[in-house]
């Protein structure tokens, strides 16, 4: 059973009600304290699960290691990490895999379980269908920023305790109201994933910039040229289904920043916007309505 062209994560059908959900994910280690990369990785793994309305259960770590030059103990504390963000929501680590490498890297390989019939695709977005999203944007700009040692401790802090947050409460809402679409934004920032979205669905959509949530200190660093080298891959390989001729650099590099451990983007019905966002608020989600789903040329997106 499979479940589309760039989907999060892949579905196989056992029984007429039993569907098993699986993805991995692997980063680069973001921060320098390997606990807190731990439980960021980690977080960033499982969150393709929620993306698709499933329930993760399972989970085996993944790990690169320079095991001859670097203290197995920063290892150990990675899978600390790991594990208490798998405890947290609920998953059973069952094994895993090392290898060595030059530099250290860290994911889980995440099963979960979902009815065959309530799979949430990227590709059932609707025209109308209103927009939502669980984080604000900026995470990568500010890990560059960190990279450069010109981040500030409190803005640090802030960015972790949003990296390592999972997306189960706003993945619960979803399946609750009952949502077209969903996407979790990640690596090809929030543009890149909606243009995903917009082609699988055969439609297009509208953002509207100024309520795009924004981690307020990314927009600083965005201008000062603090960008990770993915954020223009991503503006090359979508800019010719963006329409965005009235928005500045700054704004558009965000809008394209490759987020770690980012929030949900739910394509809702319209009757349903103000049930999903109390939904979302009720579970402790801050979510903002950032646009809606159009009609007209297919796989185009308008920012406004």
């Amino acid at each position: 059973m499979l479940t589309g062209v760039s989907d999060d994560a892949g579905v196989y059908k056992l029984t007429d009600d039993l569907a098993i959900v699986e993805t991995v994910d692997l980063i680069a280690a973001i921060v320098d304290d390997p606990y807190t990369f731990g439980m960021i990785a980690t977080a960033n793994g499982i969150s393709d699960i929620y993306a698709k309305g499933g329930k993760p259960i399972t989970a085996m770590n993944i790990v690169a290691f320079p095991s001859d030059t670097m203290d197995p103990v920063i290892l150990g504390q990675i899978l600390k990490g790991a594990l208490d963000k798998l405890n947290e929501a609920g998953i059973a680590l069952v094994g895993g895999h090392s290898v060595r490498n030059d530099e250290v890297r860290f994911g889980v390989a995440v099963t979960g379980v979902i009815h065959p019939d309530k799979v949430i695709t990227k590709n059932g977005a609707l025209v109308s269908d209103r927009l939502i999203l669980t984080k604000p944007l900026g995470t990568g700009i500010l890990n560059t920023a960190l990279k450069a040692g010109m981040l500030p401790s409190d803005v640090r802090d802030r960015a972790v305790i949003q990296m390592s947050t999972l997306n189960d409460k706003a993945g619960q809402a979803m399946v609750s109201v009952g949502a077209h679409a969903c996407t979790d934004v990640t690596g090809f920032g929030l543009l890149g994933h909606l243009a995903e979205m917009a082609e699988a669905s055969g439609i297009s959509a509208e953002i509207d910039s100024q309520v795009v949530p924004i981690i307020p200190e990314a927009r600083e660093y965005a201008h000062m040229g603090l960008i990770p080298e993915g954020m223009y891959a991503n503006w090359e390989f979508r800019a010719s289904m963006v329409d965005a001729e009235s928005i500045d650099e700054d704004t558009m590099a965000i809008l394209y920043d490759p987020q770690t451990s980012g929030g949900l983007l739910i394509a809702v019905a319209p009757d349903k916007e103000e049930t999903m966002v109390a939904a979302l608020r009720n579970l402790g989600v801050e979510s903002v309505v950032v646009g809606h789903m159009t009609s007209g040329l297919p796989s185009r997106i308008k920012v406004l």
